[in-house]
């Protein structure tokens, strides 16, 4: 069978003599013609340190591919930074950027009839825009990890960019100087690579290695180390192996590895994030997956990994204690992964984890074993009540205070909460109301980091709630509740809390719940008015528009016909 089982639709006959004369011109010989194209997505940037190490990374890929027999055509797409546009209204662009990410991969791969694509991503939404993109296709595909940040260090302990978040806070709290603010600023992030903690960017590479989608401890490597750019090579080999075989992403995602991805996902303590991801991918490969299931598995799954946002180590620090082949292993042994499921390399995970130790090595503590857990279950909870009809989405381990009821402070923005934070005005046992932060009222769903670091940095993560229709970024920790649906945008109920109002956040039994009788909720709502949208052209007005529930993954595709 021909590898270039798409490609020859313009590399094949006379009439295709003026495709021929372009791609000579790119460095094609006539013995290339019969070769694979494999695109090669490079969201190399200097806009972040999560992506500015990746054109290297592409480069090894194109060594890789053409050394494997194929011939690679790089293509650029977008990212932003959401370090850097966090607090700010460009984070409303963050959450977009996942979905120009998926359609510009989309459009290159199948405009240039690509028989193949290797994805290479760094910062948060890199990995789930390339990830929808190869759903969506399905033609063969590899996701490899741009890498993580090494530890920034100061006086004996390791930072990462959320520790400059927090130190905003601390100073505003009049905790720390304006020297020791730089000293942090200088130090959170010392070169190349994503967010060294547990967050987004490494929650989601750890879930695709999981899933089958990227090579085994390639999610965990340091972008700035050697195996890095090894690791891309090799996975440009299997590749082009995966595309002369015809594995196929929508063979690899499928419910069990969405199961096992969601699994890892708890155990190594991840991003809030990967909720509204997963339930994305999962539409994109036409697989069924509803908010609700993530709750079920938190239920079975231990956390293991001691990990920051809210533990001790950072990704680096996972690597070196075995990465997520033994985390897996651990789940695998337990039965909480399901060992049949393919993966690109053709290999089973059975067969990937045969040799790994069934628990982790006593010289380190970054992965407990399976007796002494971090937490018994997962940390992601699904909350429901009168003010999350369709769910919301909270990190609950690690809190102090699981249930807390409170009076509500409610902003009408994430700035308007950081005022009041940063100027002292949130007294312990307030629960925050942000809204109109949603998909549709923000547009873009910000992340709040700002606000949530501010109140760990004055002391308050313990003693006060925050909930909101906007997400979280994953080094946020502490009594929070995000992705609150519907959102205030369509009437939902946290659109008509009042200042004031009680508020139950209860981690336990699972419920968000506005304390007023069921016929002032109605009397307020049938009161509510829709607010005017906030952009009227562009990018963010189309998102508005188009943009779906978080509960279903905040896609733009959703029943368009």
């Amino acid at each position: 069978m021909s590898d270039n089982l798409r490609s020859q639709i313009v590399t094949k006959g006379v009439q295709r003599s003026p495709n021929r004369a372009m791609l000579r011109a790119v460095g094609f010989k006539d013995e290339d013609f019969n070769k694979a194209i494999v695109g090669i997505a490079n969201g190399y940037s200097t806009i972040t340190p999560c992506n500015m190490g990746i054109n290297t990374l592409a480069q090894r890929a194109e060594v890789g591919i053409k050394t494997a027999g194929a011939m690679p055509q790089l293509f650029g797409t977008i990212t932003i930074s959401d370090g850097i546009s966090m607090g700010t209204e460009g984070m409303k662009y963050s959450l977009v950027s996942r979905e120009v990410i998926a359609d510009s991969i989309e459009t290159a791969c199948t405009g240039q009839s690509m028989d193949g694509v290797l994805a290479i991503g760094g910062c948060d939404k890199n990995m789930p825009g390339a990830m929808l993109a190869m759903a969506r296709m399905n033609i063969p595909a590899i996701f490899v990890y741009g890498g993580t940040i090494k530890p920034g260090h100061y006086n004996g302990r390791d930072l990462t960019v959320v520790s400059s978040f927090e130190a905003v806070g601390q100073y505003s709290a009049g905790k720390i100087d304006e020297k020791e603010l730089l000293e942090v600023e200088s130090r959170a992030c010392p070169g190349a690579g994503s967010c060294g903690g547990m967050y987004t960017a490494n929650t989601m590479s750890s879930a695709f290695e999981a899933l089958g989608m990227s090579l085994p401890y390639s999610s965990t490597m340091a972008a700035e180390d050697a195996e890095k750019a090894d690791s891309t090579e090799k996975s440009a080999f299997v590749l082009v192996e995966a595309i002369k075989k015809q594995i196929l992403p929508r063979q690899i995602i499928t419910r069990k590895s969405i199961e096992n991805a969601i699994s890892v996902i708890m155990a190594v303590g991840g991003s809030t994030n990967a909720v509204l991801h997963f339930l994305a991918i999962a539409r994109a490969a036409e697989v069924e997956l509803t908010i609700d299931d993530f709750e079920t598995i938190r239920g079975r799954v231990p956390v293991l990994c001691d990990l920051k946002p809210s533990g001790k180590y950072v990704a680096t620090d996972l690597h070196k204690a075995g990465g997520i082949p033994q985390v897996m292993k651990m789940l695998l042994v337990h039965d909480l992964l399901h060992p049949d499921c393919i993966t690109i390399s053709g290999q089973t995970i059975a067969e990937i984890l045969a040799d790994i130790p069934e628990e982790p090595s006593a010289n380190q503590d970054v992965i407990r074993p399976w007796n002494n857990p971090m937490y018994a279950q997962g940390h992601l909870a699904i909350l429901r009540g009168n003010l999350a009809t369709e769910g919301a989405v909270a990190k609950i381990t690690g809190v102090k205070k699981p249930v807390i009821t409170g009076p509500a402070r409610v902003f009408e923005s994430e700035e308007a909460s950081l005022d009041a934070i940063l100027a002292g005005k949130i007294q312990p046992g307030d629960i925050l109301v942000i809204r109109y932060e949603g998909p549709k009222g923000g547009p873009g769903m910000r992340e709040m980091l700002a606000p949530t670091s501010a109140i760990i940095g004055a002391g308050l993560g313990d003693a006060v709630g925050l909930i909101t229709d906007g997400r979280f970024s994953g080094g946020t920790y502490g009594m929070v509740v995000g992705h609150v649906a519907p959102e205030a945008a369509v009437g939902g109920a946290i659109a008509l809390v009042e200042e004031g109002d009680s508020i139950t956040i209860d981690a336990p039994a699972r419920l968000l719940q506005l304390n007023i009788s069921d016929e002032e909720l109605a009397r307020r709502r049938a009161n509510w008015q829709p607010p005017a949208p906030r952009y009227t052209k562009g990018v963010l007005a189309k998102y508005a528009k188009l943009v779906s529930s978080s509960s279903v993954g905040a896609v733009t595709d959703l029943d368009l016909f």
